[in-house]
């Protein structure tokens, strides 16, 4: 699944245009590489997102197309740093 999908899928961001400009300016690493838009996630992978206050990183669980706004959590888990 793109990076830019799974963002608005999980509903850490909401719209999949402002995914697509986060990850365009560089703001958005996968496994500790910066990650275009189009970058194909896979279950595992670590993804931080800068954001003006701090980072968030979490971990990949599930891929999935759609999912209802009660399991978006599930997709995920929280990493600290």
């Amino acid at each position: 699944m793109r990076l830019d999908k799974f963002l608005k899928v999980s509903r850490i961001i909401k719209r999949r245009t402002v995914a697509n400009d986060v990850c365009s300016l560089g703001r958005v690493t996968v496994n500790g590489r910066a990650a275009k838009p189009s970058v194909k996630l896979k279950v595992g992978d670590v993804v931080t997102i800068e954001f003006g206050n701090g980072n968030v990183s979490f971990r990949v669980l599930k891929l999935s197309e759609t999912v209802r706004k009660e399991e978006a959590s599930e997709l995920y888990e929280l990493i600290d740093e």
